[in-house]
C-alpha cells in the first residue's frame, strides 16, 4: 500500500475542526487564509498520498473560500503547481483581473507563487488534488504561466486520461507497494505535462521521453476501453493514434511485452474475473469469451489454458464450488 495520511474532521472536537483543516491545507499546498459559512461545525475528509516528490489528495469538504495573498506568498512559497480534478460540486477562481468557473470533471490549475481566490458552491465538494514541484515539469515557466487557471476538461483527450489515472489511484492504493510511489509520481508528472502542453498547443516543447510515455499511456488507455472489439489489432491502434505499426511496437519494447500479448493478457484477466463471478454463473462461456474479444470459443479455450493452466470450464467450477462446511 502507498504511504497515506488521513484527515477526518469528525476525529476532532467541533470547535477545533476548521482551524485543523486550515493547518492541513497549509501543509498540503501552501499557507492560505480560509473562510467558510460552515466554520462553526466544519466537515472535511482528506487522504494525502505520497508519490515521491509529488502528492495526490482526494478530499471532500464543505463550502470554502481559499485566499492566497501576496503577503502569504512572501512569507512562504513552496514553488509548486497545483491541479484539482473536480468530481462533484462547483467552484470558481479569480487571479488578477481574470476569473473562471469549474464543474464536475473540470480540471483547475494554480500556482503557489501567484495570488488567487478560490471559492466553492454551497454544500459539499469532492475533488482530487495534485501538488507538483515546479522544477519537475519539463515546460518553460513563461509558457506555463499562460495556461495556469485556464479551463481544462477532464472528459476527453489527455484530460480524460489524467482523470482516469487520478480516480483509479484515489479509489484504491492497496495494490501498490511503497516503492511504486515515485514511479507513479513520474507517470503523473508526464500526464500533467502532456495535458498542459496540449492546452498550450506546445507539445514540441516537451522532452521526447515525456511525449513517448504520454503516448504509451494514451495507447494503453485506448486498448483497455476497447478490449471487447475483436478488431482491436496493432494496425487499428496505430491508425487511431496516427503512428506507424513499427513505432507502436517500439513503444511496447520498453514494456517487456508485445502489443498483442498486452491485449491478450488484459482480455484473459477480464474473462477470468467473469468466470469467477457467481452472478454470471448462468452465462455461457462462449458469450463471456465474445464479450472479451474472442469470437471463436476454441481460440479462447486454447489461449486461456496456455496462460492459466486450466480450461475455462474447470476454472469456473473451481471458483463457484461450495467451500467445505458451507
Amino acid at each position: 500500500m502507498l504511504a497515506e495520511t488521513v484527515f477526518r474532521s469528525e476525529d476532532l472536537a467541533v470547535e477545533d475542526r476548521f482551524d485543523a483543516w486550515r493547518e492541513c491545507m497549509n501543509r498540503t499546498h501552501a499557507p492560505m487564509r480560509l473562510e467558510s459559512e460552515c466554520a462553526a461545525d466544519f466537515t472535511a475528509h482528506q487522504r494525502l498520498i505520497g508519490l515521491g516528490a509529488v502528492s495526490v489528495w482526494p478530499a471532500t469538504f464543505e463550502q470554502l473560500v481559499f485566499l492566497r495573498t501576496p503577503k502569504l506568498i512572501r512569507q512562504s512559497d513552496p514553488e509548486v503547481y497545483h491541479l484539482s480534478l473536480l468530481l462533484s460540486g462547483e467552484a470558481g477562481v479569480t487571479w488578477g483581473r481574470e476569473e473562471n468557473s469549474y464543474a464536475a470533471f473540470d480540471i483547475h490549475t494554480n500556482d503557489s507563487s501567484r495570488p488567487y481566490e478560490i471559492w466553492t458552491g454551497h454544500g459539499s465538494i469532492s475533488s482530487v488534488g495534485v501538488e507538483i514541484p515546479k522544477v519537475l515539469l519539463p515546460l518553460p515557466q513563461h509558457r506555463l504561466d499562460k495556461v495556469i487557471g485556464r479551463h481544462i476538461t477532464g472528459r476527453e483527450g489527455v484530460g480524460a486520461l489524467l482523470a482516469q489515472f487520478l480516480t483509479q489511484l484515489a479509489a484504491d492504493t492497496v495494490p501498490y507497494a511503497p516503492s511504486d510511489g515515485p514511479r507513479l509520481g513520474a507517470v503523473l508528472v508526464d500526464l500533467v505535462a502532456a495535458l498542459l502542453a496540449h492546452a498550450l498547443d506546445a507539445e514540441a516543447a516537451l522532452t521526447p521521453e515525456t511525449r513517448t510515455r504520454a503516448l504509451t499511456l494514451r495507447v494503453k488507455s485506448f486498448i483497455r476501453q476497447n478490449l471487447h472489439d475483436p478488431e482491436l489489432t496493432p494496425r487499428h491502434i496505430a491508425a487511431v493514434h496516427h503512428i506507424s505499426r513499427s513505432y507502436l511496437h517500439r513503444l511496447f519494447q520498453a514494456e517487456a511485452e508485445t502489443v498483442a500479448s498486452y491485449i491478450r493478457r488484459l482480455r484473459l484477466e477480464g474473462a477470468r474475473r467473469d468466470l469467477a463471478d457467481p452472478a454470471l454463473l448462468e452465462t455461457p462461456i462462449h458469450l463471456i469469451a465474445a464479450r472479451w474479444g474472442f469470437p471463436r470459443a476454441a481460440d479462447f479455450s486454447r489461449a486461456y489454458r496456455a496462460v492459466h493452466g486450466a480450461a475455462p470450464t474447470d476454472h469456473r467450477q473451481q471458483s463457484v464450488r461450495p467451500r467445505a462446511g458451507s
